[in-house]
């Protein structure tokens, strides 16, 4: 008795249901819990709440519940049916799982703990004692659920700032779309390659209100992108903001290529002063170890093409520090000309490129938003990625994203 009134009261059981026998299995390392309920009681119908006589009962089926002292507890049960006029015979829920689960709810929010803990289904698999196909349905389960009442709730908590990046989904030009919250920092839509039509399915999925709650969105200069931005968002051209980062990072390309071309050039005559300075150049100004200090000023202070090159970049940072489009205009105006007169043909290709996007570069001034949070769970998403050795199946590997970076309700009511 004393082992049924335990497992009573752990369980949680109320009325009508009750434990009728509980089974140890010492070599096996389980535990098999029988439940029973009374008799002559009323079940409601899963689809109307109909209170209805029990028709009969279903098979014996069992549910994996917690591990009771590392053995394998499990409850197994009958499970009445109704004749419900409008829904005809049905099964009545289990108030322990959900419909048609294999695990109480209990340990299925355990499994999404530990998922979420180790970030890998294989691990999950190992501490657990599951095989991959329910690891990773329970994982796709949470998923939906997590996704369903996110979307219930979007309405009341519009989201205000869009990140939008790419992601490599193999090597071969395979990429995905991932379209984030900036201000939640999780990711809120994924989409196969980086088309319009991939970005065009997030804004589709929105209302009308919740496309008008957009305040802003931050991209890089991919054409797609800003085409697919134009054909949904309402006065898109006011609200698509160049990712600030993107920007330098085409700059500092610029300023390779010129520091490559020069070594080419110094190393024919024997020179190899820039040799092994790559990053030298790259780095910001103030986040240059102290270390290539001296080596740095060294070369900063010789008549060098690649040293014009690194100041113009550098001095184009400053154009994020002002809060007025005018003033941030006139400031481009003149970093522009110095590009130009620079002879370095790097350099000039990505200043024309700047000025032809100037307008939503300097949209930045009223909407000072990168794509920051978007970079850090790239970072994420290619940790877990990594973690599990990589993905063949797409859908997958976004369930996975969703999952471990989408901010979601996951756990079962």
């Amino acid at each position: 008795m004393r082992d049924i009134e335990l497992y009573q009261r752990v369980l949680g059981l109320e009325e009508p249901w009750r434990v009728e026998q509980v089974r140890l299995d010492v070599v096996g390392k389980r535990v098999d819990i029988e439940l029973s309920h009374a008799e002559a009681v009323t079940w409601r119908c899963p689809h109307c709440q109909r209170e209805l006589a029990c028709y009969d009962h279903v098979s014996e089926r069992t549910w994996r519940h917690l591990d009771t002292c590392q053995f394998q507890t499990h409850l197994r049960a009958r499970l009445p049916r109704v004749k419900c006029l409008d829904h005809g015979v049905v099964q009545v829920a289990a108030p322990w799982a959900a419909p048609h689960g294999r695990f109480t709810l209990l340990f299925e929010r355990w499994i999404i703990d530990v998922l979420q803990a180790s970030d890998t289904i294989t691990g999950t698999c190992e501490l657990l004692g599951l095989s991959w196909d329910e690891a990773f349905g329970v994982m796709q389960r949470a998923v939906a659920r997590g996704r369903q009442r996110k979307r219930e709730q979007a309405a009341e908590q519009p989201v205000r700032h869009v990140g939008v990046d790419e992601k490599a989904f193999r090597k071969g030009h395979s990429y995905m779309t991932v379209v984030c919250d900036l201000d939640e920092g999780v990711v809120e839509h994924v989409a196969d390659d980086r088309t319009a039509q991939s970005l065009g399915e997030y804004f589709e999925s929105l209302t009308d209100e919740q496309r008008q709650a957009i305040q802003a969105v931050a991209m890089d200069m991919w054409p797609a992108y800003i085409k697919a931005t134009h054909d949904h968002l309402p006065l898109a051209a006011d609200k698509i903001v160049f990712d600030r980062f993107h920007i330098l990072k085409l700059m500092n390309e610029a300023v390779d290529k010129v520091r490559k071309q020069e070594h080419r050039r110094l190393q024919a005559a024997g020179d190899d002063r820039l040799k092994g300075t790559k990053y030298l150049w790259l780095y910001a100004k103030e986040h240059l170890p102290d270390r290539h200090q001296p080596t740095f000023n060294t070369l900063r202070d010789q008549n060098l093409r690649t040293r014009r090159a690194w100041a113009i970049k550098e001095t184009l940072r400053s154009l994020w520090d002002y809060r007025s489009a005018t003033w941030a205009g006139k400031f481009f105006a003149q970093w522009f000309g110095w590009a130009r007169r620079s002879r370095l043909e790097p350099i000039k290709r990505v200043a024309l490129i700047f000025q032809r996007h100037l307008a939503n570069i300097l949209t930045y001034c009223r909407h000072p938003i990168t794509n920051g949070v978007a970079e850090g769970l790239n970072s994420r998403i290619m940790t877990i990625k990594r973690k599990a050795c990589g993905y063949r199946n797409r859908d997958n590997f976004k369930t996975a994203i969703y999952f471990f970076c989408g901010g979601l309700n996951l756990y079962p009511q």
